[in-house]
């Protein structure tokens, strides 16, 4: 059976189900239970999937095959997000369109041009999921995406899907079809996995004893022109360069290829000068090695007044640039986070009380629950889980605390 032929199947199929009477008593409760039912077993699928991989990469690659059984597509896009930011990072899955050759094209017209369901505006949303000819009332040329890009590839429909905790997003999806829309079922489906499969994304971002080093290379820079083309850039950033993941990457005249993430970056920072966004052009991206960088980039001004080229800074993270990062990435809330960064300062239970206006008892009870999540058993085991282990290089050496009226304690400062 063809591509078309298969896709008409699942719609006959759908609207089949959906027929019938809509008043209680003549079967609307047996429908609605068994589409739950249907949605339950098709996320547990999706999620078992999801549980048999060892990061986000292959999470994604796995994710994506299960997912297709269910939702069928004839491309997609995967992506790992800065939760602080939203914008994308290491890393990205590029399924069916080359080697992501349009990549740049595509993002460039999310940050920078009027769109319908901007992921920005998706994680806002009551639903993180939602198809574009459904929200555009099948007129998907409303949006400039669609015009400039989708329907000359030959895309009929994108089904976009923010992956997220709150409002911090862990995984952006696109799913494209050449035939056929996405229907609201799907939409549904997808909406779904997008809390229990975000919870799974975040715990890549643990710390990993391949982290470890002493390599902490100065600040690399580069710098863009008013139209995007990379100009210059120095050896520092060179160095951080090539300890990123592959990924979809663009050849420059500097004689190197900048990743689609770095890119995202320096876009980003056109984005909020242009007044097309607010947020901030900053992203943590992950080494091949596990250690982590951050991208910031911001837009200088130019011959009178104008916009000038965009400087973008690539330089390992430093501890207070990850702190909340690794703390999600174990599930710890922020009065966790707080306790556990005074526990790393070498605080006493009842000092920590004393800090927080809390009792002993309390600082007791949360600090069992972070030994739980973070896999510990002591203080001294998950200060170094959560910090000796990741922030090593970033560290001072460990210094002397003095404190009145009791002894002295040695402790690296967080």
């Amino acid at each position: 059976m063809g591509r078309q032929g298969r896709l008409r199947g699942v719609d006959r199929t759908r609207r089949g189900a959906e027929t019938g009477g809509g008043r209680p008593g003549t079967g609307e409760g047996v429908r609605v239970t068994e589409h739950h039912r249907h949605h339950h077993r098709h996320h547990q699928s999706v999620l078992a999937a999801a549980d048999e991989a060892t990061d986000a990469l292959e999470l994604f690659s796995r994710v994506s095959a299960r997912l297709r059984r269910l939702v069928p597509f004839d491309s997609a896009v995967w992506t790992a997000a800065d939760p602080d930011t939203g914008l994308i990072t290491a890393p990205m899955l590029v399924e069916s369109l080359g080697q992501g050759e349009g990549c740049a094209a595509y993002w460039r017209s999310e940050l920078l041009e009027e769109n319908v369901l901007p992921f920005r505006e998706l994680a806002r949303a009551a639903v993180p999921a939602a198809g574009l000819r459904a929200a555009t009332g099948d007129l998907p040329a409303r949006s400039s995406r669609f015009r400039r890009l989708l329907r000359d590839q030959g895309m009929y429909d994108e089904l976009r899907a923010v992956f997220q905790i709150g409002e911090r997003p862990w995984g952006l999806l696109s799913l494209f079809r050449t035939a056929e829309s996405f229907d609201s079922r799907e939409t549904a489906l997808l909406a779904g996995l997008s809390l229990p499969l975000a919870e799974r994304l975040r715990t890549f971002a643990r710390p990993t004893v391949t982290a470890r080093g002493t390599d902490s290379p100065a600040p690399g820079l580069i710098l863009f022109d008013e139209n995007g083309e990379a100009t210059s850039v120095n050896e520092e950033a060179r160095h951080h360069l090539a300890r990123l993941p592959k990924g979809p990457s663009f050849p420059t005249a500097l004689g190197l290829e900048l990743p689609i993430w770095v890119i995202g970056a320096a876009l980003q920072a056109r984005a909020v000068t242009t007044g097309h966004d607010r947020g901030s052009a900053r992203v943590r991206i992950r080494t091949t090695e596990g250690r982590w960088l951050t991208c910031h980039a911001s837009s200088l001004t130019g011959a009178g007044g104008g916009p000038g080229p965009v400087a973008l800074v690539i330089e390992p993270a430093t501890p207070a640039d990850l702190a909340v990062l690794v703390a999600e990435a174990y599930g710890l809330t922020p009065r966790e986070l707080e306790i556990t960064q005074l526990t790393a300062r070498g605080l006493t239970t009842a000092e920590i009380a004393t800090t927080l206006f809390i009792s002993p008892h309390t600082v007791r009870d949360h600090l069992k629950t972070v030994f739980t999540k973070a896999g510990v058993a002591s203080r001294g085991a998950l200060v170094a889980r959560l910090f000796t282990d990741h922030y090593w290089p970033a560290m001072p050496e460990s210094a002397e605390v003095r404190r009145p009226g009791r002894p002295s304690v040695w402790a690296r400062a967080v």
